[in-house]
């Protein structure tokens, strides 16, 4: 009996190379969306960390922050987080207070200006996230 080379046929690397085709076309669009999901990890993580923020600000003083950087004056923050979205920290949008005209605050708890202080944020991007809604509304 002579001994065969050992390798592998034509049709049997064929196969191989379609395999891994079919499955690099089922891994490739979980694989596109990877870094836009980091993306909206650090916006949900910087949203979360400005309101704690904002609330813990309330707290200590009796009023909300008349700005963003306040927050930073006072040290409740180091510095004002990048928004990952617009790659700035100036597109950040602060939601003021509203009064209500019936129970409108004394002149004591108001702030030492007197105007309405930052309640909330939102991202300043006009992009959609992928679950459909804007960054705007998160």
């Amino acid at each position: 009996m002579k001994n065969r080379q050992r390798g592998f046929t034509l049709l049997e690397l064929i196969v191989v190379v379609t395999i891994i085709g079919i499955l690099a076309t089922i891994a490739l669009p979980a694989l596109k969306n990877i870094p836009t999901r980091a993306q909206e990890g650090v916006l949900l993580t910087d949203l979360v960390t400005f309101r704690d923020v904002i609330d813990q600000y309330y707290a200590d003083r009796g009023n909300y922050p008349p700005t963003l950087e306040a927050l930073v004056e006072e040290g409740y923050l180091r510095a004002i987080p990048v928004d990952p979205i617009t790659k700035s920290a100036d597109t950040w949008v602060p939601v003021y207070e509203e009064f209500d005209q019936d129970s409108v605050p004394a002149e004591t708890d108001l702030p030492e200006d007197g105007q309405p202080g930052i309640q909330d944020v939102h991202s300043g991007s006009d992009r959609f996230g992928l679950d459909g809604t804007p960054y705007s509304e998160w």
